[in-house]
């Protein structure tokens, strides 16, 4: 009878051990000490994990999450969207192959195409929520899951809108509407929107529509400015510095990924810009191309322009 006892003893024992797992939390993130637990099984789990570059900490970088908008694990292989354009059908939604990856615990082991070999810890912060920490160099990335039938593509236009203006060599304009006063922009047929250190800045010309790119003769040059909208995250608006438009403003609605909308508040036109010359930005170093963190500044209005659901 006491050999029975104690081998029931030891069964207990056994079985309370193996089925509990320790959570310790440091720094409000869950580091999950469970032999169940599968990082790889986490990271496969959602279709895409949206970087949400304004919530980076640390002063370093980790390139290949500097670069991507949404970066995917499918069986060994990461796939990143690092354009706007063709976000949602590149790689069936997924993007390009950008490299390959290991997991073990709770680290990640990527070796990118460009970036070479990077090494990441990463802690569950939430249901979909995770952070990647470099050790090395004290940084960290905070990362959102999605599903691709939940994935608000429309947001992630808006919330890097700067990208996705400098993503074309220029912007054609392709229809002016016949309701609205006539206006001195009215002439404007080429935009380009760049980036020069700290500033912003934009070209326009008067060319005749159509013609070749490298032909377009750039009038104009003068800074710009994005501003968010209060209580609105599907519109910008848009401030391009005119000496003789005032520094007017265009309320800025995005179409599809080649095709923007620019409403003209104060003479009521409405003006649709075709982007030319992609820069497909695949697995470039560019450094004008990493993101960075940016707070855009705000302004109350009342919109007037008309919302759409961007075309994908």
């Amino acid at each position: 009878m006491r050999a029975v006892k104690l081998l029931f003893a030891l069964l207990f024992i056994t079985i309370a051990v193996t089925s509990c797992h320790t959570e310790v939390i440091i720094e409000d993130d869950i580091f999950i000490d469970d032999p169940v637990f599968s990082l790889n099984r986490e990271l496969s789990a959602y279709d895409l994990w949206y970087v949400d570059i304004n919530q980076t900490t640390g002063n370093g970088e980790v390139p290949f999450l500097q670069k991507a908008f949404t970066i995917s694990f499918n069986s060994g292989v990461l796939l990143a969207n690092n354009n706007l354009v063709g976000i949602g059908s590149k790689g069936n939604g997924l993007g390009i192959d950008v490299g390959v990856y290991d997991t073990y615990n709770s680290v990640l082991e990527v070796s990118h195409d460009i970036d070479g070999a990077w090494e990441l810890e990463v802690s569950i912060i939430g249901n979909n929520r995770i952070r990647m920490y470099h050790r090395p160099t004290n940084t960290s990335y905070f990362l959102t899951g999605y599903q691709r039938n939940n994935f608000d593509y429309d947001l992630v236009f808006y919330e890097n809108i700067q990208y996705f203006l400098q993503e074309y060599d220029s912007w054609e304009k392709t229809y002016t509407s016949e309701i609205g006063a006539i206006n001195e922009f009215d002439e404007e047929n080429y935009l380009q929107f760049l980036t020069h250190g700290n500033g912003d800045t934009f070209r326009s010309s008067v060319d005749d529509p159509g013609i070749r790119l490298s032909d377009i003769v750039w009038d104009y040059e003068g800074v710009y400015t994005v501003f968010d909208v209060e209580d609105d995250l599907y519109v910008k608006t848009l401030t391009l510095d005119y000496d003789f438009l005032s520094n007017d403003y265009f309320e800025l609605t995005v179409i599809n990924d080649s095709t923007i909308e620019l409403f003209h508040p104060n003479s009521g036109t409405i003006y649709e810009f075709k982007g030319r010359g992609h820069l497909e930005f695949l697995r470039g170093t560019q450094e004008t191309k990493k993101r960075k963190k940016v707070e855009l500044p705000s302004m109350s209005i009342e919109r007037k322009s008309i919302r759409k659901n961007i075309k994908i």
